[in-house]
């Protein structure tokens, strides 16, 4: 095999599950490594360093979502929950921990598939952005300069518009939880102010969007967040 596209770490229970996937993922050009328990999964990780963690939230002993939390205590590497349980309010525990995307069984591998090279060219994108300006539609928001322009024009924003959009920007592509955007915009006495939320959202997109009735880049997320299209 040519030299793998990505490293994914597959922490998941079931025997049969890892062995299809990694079967699977191996034939699109990936090297996969396997930890059946949730202290396995954190070892790997910190000595393999792989490009992407796929976690099943129900591991027996340290769960899913604990290995989440251990793993963003020093890592930033992308994660998806690959679950049995439905249903918003699981999405959003999972994203809260710290998951970048969700999964749930049973499950189309091409999905998977396609979901781990958007996160990867998402969160390469993301560290790009850290200190390089980042174009979406007709605006371009550069970081250094804290500027945000509509082709030629300057965009004026409140210093509250401006932390909410930058936010979205350094995790472009990513889901953001509501409550993720309020402690970073807001800080955590607001992380249950909704409607602020709700409101500069509104401000944002009134600025930016062609059509801030059907926006095309600061997306929804129902019952979960907003993301950022680029």
């Amino acid at each position: 095999m040519s030299d793998p596209i990505a490293t994914v770490l597959l922490i998941e229970g079931d025997r049969n599950l890892r062995r299809y996937v990694r079967t699977s993922l191996e034939s699109a050009a990936m090297r996969v490594l396997n930890a059946d328990t949730g202290q396995q999964g954190i070892a790997i990780t910190a000595s393999a360093r792989p490009d992407l963690v796929i976690v099943d939230p129900g591991l027996e002993t340290l769960g899913g979502l604990d290995v989440i939390r251990q793993l963003r205590g020093w890592s930033d590497v992308p994660i998806i929950v690959l679950s049995e349980q439905a249903g918003d309010q699981k999405k959003v525990t999972a994203l809260d921990a710290g998951a970048d995307d969700y999964l749930t069984k049973p499950f189309s591998i091409a999905e998977l598939e396609a979901r781990i090279r958007a996160l990867l060219r998402r969160y390469n994108r993301c560290v790009v952005a850290q200190s390089a300006s980042v174009s979406f539609g007709s605006i371009t928001v550069d970081l250094s300069a804290r500027t945000v322009r509509c082709g030629h024009e300057h965009v004026h924003l409140t210093p509250v518009e401006y932390r909410l959009l930058v936010a979205l920007v350094r995790h472009a592509g990513l889901v953001m939880t509501h409550c993720e955007l309020l402690q970073e915009v807001w800080g955590p006495a607001h992380a249950q102010s909704l409607h602020y939320l709700r409101i500069y959202m509104a401000h944002l997109r009134q600025k930016l969007e062609r059509d801030p009735a059907k926006p095309e880049h600061l997306v929804t997320e129902t019952g979960i967040g907003y993301r950022l299209i680029v």
